[in-house]
């Protein structure tokens, strides 16, 4: 029996139906906004889920969700809040809450279940819940910013004395039992929130780097189990983060504090006990809050923390603490609308906590500590000194060859010594009060005794510690890294029979987890940006290997942000005064736009973000010149220099055409039409400027311009044969060919390109090279994460840049064969393509989507080629295996259910939901 969409069943036929479920369909993995149960959602949150199925072409055609405002109302098949009836099923895999309307702190309790292909309806998933945050300023029940009511430094030069981080305290009494507390709190820059002596969860660094002036937020905790009957203190310690930089001279010119919002650090918090009796206390930063200076003496992202233990305060967040020497915090009228949940932004925690590798002594007094792999974080250290010995703590990515340790790499903004003023006067490249050499270190002063050291308030990218000012040797037994990043789960495996590809694969993830503390930075030390270029090159990589549904919508946000008054898109987000790259970085806010609907479907924020990209996007097409964009950067770091409107207009075509693609998912017909002719004019002056329509030579015919043509659109269909041929001859002319002299955009573009084309065999050589360049030259360097260039450098590049990391995306989508089509919504349409090549005898590849795994591994074996393919639920899969004799699971598979052949050599398939065994023989 089929049901219209938005059709109603009487409750009593929808509980017999339950209670005769037959649907070989199992509805799991309900989430929330992004979240598992989340304890801070909108009130009108979307819902998805995902169904499991051992049925093969397994699809929900229909779905019903239940809503309730209790776990007994919902036990019991009561929507009371909401019944959305039986549904048909719609592409997008995320559903919008569409009942009765809540208030912030009421619960959502929620069930679905499925109905199958046939028609037959599924037993109710396991039910779950979630809580409505505070989303207004009322919702905050008179709530204010709270901090130490000092002034800032008038001078640039007082921003690096001693300001010790403020601590602040509220001690209250919860005079009834408590069944539910929630604790709703937010820092500018960094609030670490603790309860009765404990700190709350294992987060670090809260809360993410914002547009502070236009979202600040909020982390919500369960404190259920921290509260007690009778006495309560709430501890809030404050550090400087991204709100209260050093008026450092960026190389020695820029000074990121001038274009952020910025300030004194502060904090807000509210408190909500609910009681068993139905009643509620409510504890709110204000009047009545105590404040004092706390032991970290200093606190910088980029200069580091200087702490001195014998300040710290034993007790002072916990109950019966004299306070009497403390003051009244200072209480202020900062609003309120900027604060908004957190919701499926994964927090930044430590993921992975592993022991030091070796300790050396290079010279009297100095040791290095080696935690052999580079790593975004922080150490710690276990001591037993005496009370104030004063340690210092210097971090880099290299050794000097006499073994001391190489900070340079990591030096902040490459402030490094003096420069002559016009007058001729030798000044701090950093700036009046800046040290000469911006290195990443902190300072510990003992307290005395046994003790331990983990910095607070900043992070570091850094492979070696040096330690200096401990009277004897440490042993490595003594230290620990705590690898810090956005805790993204991670949704990928690929490994082959090449070792290589093995070490590049697990390098490249560990350079992407190095470089997303809440951002994803070009490095974790020198500039800690959130690139655009560099995560254009490398979206596709990151969304292979983790779930970044929460970090990119985030990211995306922030770009809206960080937009200027005009509505152009900036260099980065959050915006430091940083705007010269052009359309190739700015174009990470529609890209990541497209991307996360292909990944997760989410057509709401495509929608709500569509009017900040088509205001820069008119804002670019006006600024071009006869139809050429004639700014902006070209191929970063590509060993031959590529930039100007040759690079730069393939830049504007490819987006002009994204941004018809995602006005049409948006409704936005004219629009879309208006970015086809922004395309088809920039195509046309291109073409007339830059192609040799005779040779195929684009500009200088370098191989950035000629994959610039082909990968970023441009090039005619008719003409593309022969921009390729030259491109392959480019790449075969060395005597060690084939050898690439691209940079991060040509790179990415190269390999897919290759494939893309039929040329496996090139793509392969390239990525098994390990003569420069290539990864394996850096791996055969000794690099444990990438590099910033080709060459690598001990000076100046980074040795933890995401931007070559694309490689990952090629081993997924055409080693392992997995990718979404170009139409698919939330992965629901896929094709499988792997490719098998000389040298390489197995792959293994799985990717988590939002439907369920896919899985793509093939072998060589003596009876041929086995493919062993897995395709989720709710899904179809283009399979393009290699011609030959094909069966499945022993038989022909035109014997087998659920495929069908798409080409005469029967090595094309369409198959739905399901596990495949192929074998093909040649």
């Amino acid at each position: 029996m089929k049901f219209p969409k938005h059709s109603r069943i009487p409750l009593l036929m929808l509980t017999l139906l339950a209670s005769h479920a037959t649907a070989d369909l199992v509805p799991v993995d309900l989430r929330c906004d992004g979240t598992e149960n989340p304890l801070a959602a909108t009130a009108a949150p979307r819902f998805s889920w995902r169904v499991e199925s051992d049925v093969r072409g397994a699809a929900q055609t229909a779905w019903q969700i239940l809503v309730a405002s209790s776990e007994e109302c919902l036990a019991k098949n009561e929507g009371d809040l909401w019944d959305s009836g039986k549904t048909a099923i719609e592409r997008e895999p995320q559903v919008r809450y569409a009942g009765k309307a809540l208030a912030a702190g009421q619960r959502g309790f929620w069930k679905v279940r499925s109905w199958d292909q046939n028609d037959e309806p599924s037993a109710w998933s396991e039910p779950v819940s979630w809580e409505v945050a505070p989303l207004t300023p009322a919702d905050w029940q008179g709530a204010r910013w709270i901090d130490d009511g000092k002034p800032l430094p008038e001078k640039p030069e007082d921003f690096y004395k001693n300001d010790p981080a403020p601590l602040l305290r509220k001690e209250f009494t919860v005079e009834k039992p408590i069944a539910r507390a929630r604790l709703h709190v937010a820092g500018l820059g960094y609030a670490l929130a603790s309860l009765n002596g404990e700190r709350l969860a294992d987060q670090a660094l809260d809360p993410p780097w914002t547009n502070f002036d236009k979202r600040i937020l909020f982390r919500t905790h369960d404190v259920t189990e921290n509260l007690t009957e009778g006495a309560n203190t709430l501890g809030l310690a404050l550090g400087n983060g991204w709100y209260n930089l050093e008026p450092l001279r960026m190389w020695g010119h820029r000074v990121f504090r001038d274009s952020l919002p910025s300030g004194r650090p502060r904090a807000i918090a509210l408190l909500v006990i609910d009681h068993p009796d139905g009643s509620q206390t409510t504890l709110a930063t204000g009047d009545g809050w105590r404040v004092t200076e706390g032991p970290s003496l200093r606190h910088s992202i980029f200069l580091g923390e200087v702490r001195d233990a014998r300040r710290a305060l034993p007790g002072w967040d916990k109950p019966g603490f004299d306070d009497s020497a403390w003051r009244a915090a200072n209480v202020t009228d900062h609003p309120l609308d900027p604060l908004k949940p957190i919701l499926d932004m994964p927090p930044v925690r430590a993921a992975e906590s592993f022991p030091a590798t070796a300790v050396t002594e290079p010279k009297p007094g100095v040791f290095i500590v080696d935690f052999g792999k580079n790593f975004t974080g922080v150490p710690e250290l276990k001591l037993d000194l005496p009370a104030g010995t004063e340690i210092t703590l210097r971090y880099g990515e290299l050794l000097h060859a006499d073994g001391t340790l190489n900070p340079m790499t990591g030096v902040a903004g490459q402030i490094k010594g003096t420069r002559r003023n016009a007058e001729g006067e030798e000044r701090p490249i950093g700036g009046p009060g800046a040290p000469l050499i911006a290195w990443q270190q902190d300072v510990y002063i003992a307290r005395g005794g046994g003790e331990t050291y983990i910095p607070d308030f900043t992070f570091h990218g850094f492979r070696y510690m040096e330690i200096t000012g401990l009277p004897a040797a440490p042993e490595v037994e003594d230290f620990r890294g705590h690898f810090l990043r956005s805790d993204v789960p991670s949704v990928g495996s690929f490994s082959s029979s090449n070792g290589l590809f093995n070490k590049i694969q697990e390098i490249v993830r560990r350079t992407f987890l190095a470089n997303i503390v809440s951002v994803q930075s070009d490095c974790p030390h020198r500039e800690r940006l959130g690139y655009g270029g560099d995560i254009v090159a490398t979206d596709s990589a990151y969304l292979m290997n983790f779930d970044m549904a929460g970090f990119y919508a985030k990211t995306v946000r922030d770009w809206s942000d960080a937009a200027r008054p005009d509505g152009s898109f900036t260099d980065t987000a959050p915006f430091v005064g940083i705007q010269y790259c052009g359309v190739g970085w700015a174009m990470a806010h529609p890209n990541l736009l497209e991307k996360l609907y292909q990944h997760y479907g989410d057509r709401d924020l495509v929608a709500a973000e569509m009017p900040a990209a088509i205001r820069w996007f008119d804002g670019e097409a006006a600024r071009r010149e006869n139809g050429l964009v004639t700014k902006g950067l070209g191929d970063h770091e590509a060993l031959i220099p590529s930039r100007g409107p040759v690079f730069s207009t393939p830049m504007f075509i490819a987006t002009a055409q994204r941004m018809a693609r995602l006005a049409r998912i948006a409704g936005m017909e004219d629009d879309a039409k208006r970015f086809d002719q922004y395309a088809a004019e920039s195509t046309a002056a291109w073409m007339k400027e830059f192609l040799d329509p005779e040779t195929g030579k684009i500009g200088e015919g370098t191989q950035t311009s000629q994959l610039f043509a082909l990968g970023f659109g441009g090039v005619p269909d008719e003409a593309a044969d022969k921009v390729f041929a030259r491109l392959v001859e480019d790449l075969n002319s060395p005597e060690d060919a084939p050898r690439l002299t691209t940079g991060i955009y040509g790179t990415m573009l190269l390999l897919e390109e290759l494939s893309k084309r039929g040329r496996h065999d090139l793509a392969y050589g390239l990525a098994d090279r390990k003569t420069f360049p290539s990864w394996g030259w850096m791996l055969e360097n000794g690099a444990t994460t990438l590099w910033e260039d080709w060459e690598g450098t001990d000076n100046v590049k980074s040795h933890s840049h995401p931007m070559f990391g694309s490689i990952s995306a090629w081993f997924y989508r055409w080693l392992g064969g997995i990718q979404p089509t170009d139409g698919a919504i939330g992965f629901d349409r896929i094709v499988i393509r792997p490719q098998i090549i000389d040298g390489l005898e197995w792959v293994k590849t799985s990717h988590d989507s939002i439907r369920g795994r896919i899985e793509s591994n093939w072998k060589k074996t003596d009876a041929g080629i086995e493919f062993a393919i897995v395709i989720p639920p709710d899904t179809t899969a283009r399979i393009e295996l290699p011609a030959g004799r094909i069966t499945e699971s022993g038989k022909p598979i035109v014997e087998q259910d659920g495929i069908s052949i798409l080409n005469p050599s029967g090595n094309f398939i369409s198959a739905g939901s399901g596990r495949y065994q192929f074998l093909v023989k040649p």
